[in-house]
């Protein structure tokens, strides 16, 4: 469970990205986070994983303080940027054990991931080449199976579909549902890929300047419309 309790982070120039927001994901639960570019979405999912500081607020990861237990709350969750920034110099393979090393899997246990999400998304055939060979497309599906490999019990998304094929979007939607009903995984995303978001999300929230503007069920947000026309009303 994510629970942000009045986070706000200011920028210089006493800019506001994120003023005053709270949110509570549930355990199980694929929760959607929309807004404009600049509105704030980045700012919130780099403070819950830890990566910025904020000045005010609270985000327990599962009841921990990401702020006062970093480590306790990271080993819990999976980040996947919009940006892969990933170790060009590594092969996709070595990227990928690096991470489950850091997690401390065992062998069987990733070597039967790593198969698996490889075939998934193609990329059997390419784990031995080298990441600064890899198209966008690529690097994405690598930072996916790295996330997916020790099976976190939150996993936080910047834009997951973006450089994706028709193909890879399709099966990461089918992991993220098997991933909650299976193991009641706790998913965290944005996305600007709105009628992705209405038909996979339990809940979902608009954020603009950096304020929550509606947050619900689907339908408790969009009403008789749809979630595009919603977003583009605001």
């Amino acid at each position: 469970m994510i629970e942000i309790k009045n986070l706000t982070k200011t920028y210089s120039g006493n800019q506001k990205a994120v003023d005053n927001l709270s949110l509570s994901i549930k355990d199980g639960e694929i929760f959607g986070f929309i807004g404009h570019n600049g509105a704030g979405k980045t700012t919130t999912i780099k403070s819950i994983v830890g990566i910025l500081d904020f000045e005010q607020g609270e985000i327990l990861i599962n009841s921990k303080s990401i702020k006062n237990n970093p480590i306790e709350c990271k080993k819990e969750m999976a980040y996947i940027q919009d940006n892969p920034d990933l170790y060009d110099n590594l092969t996709g393979i070595e990227f990928i054990n690096f991470i489950a090393d850091i997690y401390e899997i065992e062998k069987e246990i990733r070597n039967e991931k790593i198969n698996r999400f490889s075939k998934i998304f193609s990329m059997e055939k390419n784990l031995g080449n080298q990441i600064s060979s890899y198209s966008h497309g690529m690097k994405q599906k690598i930072a996916i199976i790295a996330a997916l490999v020790h099976s976190p019990k939150i996993l936080i998304m910047d834009e997951p579909f973006v450089g994706l094929d028709p193909k890879a979007v399709f099966d990461l939607k089918e992991i993220m549902k098997e991933m909650c009903v299976e193991n009641n995984t706790t998913i965290f995303f944005s996305t600007h890929i709105l009628d992705v978001a209405e038909k996979l999300c339990d809940r979902v929230a608009i954020i603009k300047h950096g304020k929550i503007e509606k947050v619900g069920t689907m339908a408790e947000v969009k009403g008789d419309k749809s979630l595009e026309n919603v977003f583009l009303e605001m």
